[in-house]
């Protein structure tokens, strides 16, 4: 599982903000990680140092094997729940995948027959 961390101009991107992001993935995505090829982490922060509500952006793009690429983003106020959020939803979107992947049918509708509804004369 490869994972990708960038940030913006105003998020420092350093050893410790990486090893954290791995760390939190790893153990999010344990259980699917031979399923997923390929993680990438854009987190920004789009006031800068201004600061206020929702300012910082997390981005998180999967590729599972076989199917196409997931992406999910999340804002918040600091770069831990704004990380965890686009997390949680991931973990919701890439289940969902793996679920209409191993059982396309559980999905399908079941229509009541056309019949039922029809007067006899």
């Amino acid at each position: 599982m490869n994972i990708e961390i960038r940030t913006d101009k105003n998020i420092q991107n350093n050893e410790r903000l990486i090893t954290y992001v791995r760390a939190e993935l790893n153990a999010a995505f344990q259980r699917h990680s031979e399923r997923i090829t390929h993680f990438s982490v854009h987190l920004s922060d789009e006031n800068a140092g201004k600061g206020g509500a929702d300012d910082i952006h997390c981005m998180i793009e999967a590729r599972p094997a076989g199917l196409k690429p997931v992406v999910v983003n999340h804002r918040s106020h600091n770069v831990d729940t704004a990380m965890h959020g686009a997390i949680d939803r991931l973990k919701r979107s890439l289940e969902h995948s793996f679920q209409k992947r191993d059982d396309p049918r559980a999905a399908a509708l079941e229509f009541a027959d056309s019949d039922a509804g029809a007067l006899d004369d």
